[in-house]
């Protein structure tokens, strides 16, 4: 009988504490921390095709001269006409979107290893003024 009666206030201790913490006798756990699972930019359908377009619908590009995957070939002044798609300290890659680090120590988003830009010639979402075949920047497309 004294078992029976130790084993019970057992069960009734544990069963109180898994009360309390999970049913209003406590605190709430923290809520898990959000992963960074939104991709930088998403595909638009245009007349022309589909394209890649950033968070704000702006057209993306690529530059035919970055070709290692790992670095950008679009520094300083041209920086300043071909706008890098910035990518947090913090950013992971996620599906064919990966970062990659720039000159100035900054953070960019490339797909399929091409470095992604926006250019200061479209002036709102959709243009598509920074087509630039002579100068080798193209629209930055989902089978590119």
């Amino acid at each position: 009988m004294f078992r029976f009666v130790i084993a019970a206030a057992v069960i009734a201790l544990s069963a109180g504490h898994a009360l309390a913490n999970g049913h209003g006798g406590g605190e709430a756990p923290p809520p898990p921390k959000p992963e960074a699972t939104t991709s930088p930019a998403k595909v638009i359908l245009t007349k022309q095709g589909p394209r890649l377009v950033d968070l704000k619908g702006m057209t993306l590009y690529h530059y035919e001269r970055d070709t290692t995957g790992k670095t950008s070939t679009c520094n300083g002044k041209c920086a300043e006409s071909w706008v890098p798609l910035a990518a947090t300290a913090e950013a992971k890659a996620i599906g064919d979107f990966t970062v990659i680090d720039r000159d100035d120590g900054s953070k960019m988003w490339a797909y399929r290893y091409r470095p992604l830009y926006t250019s200061p010639a479209d002036k709102a979402p959709g243009d598509a003024n920074g087509n630039a075949t002579t100068l080798q920047w193209r629209i930055a497309r989902p089978d590119n």
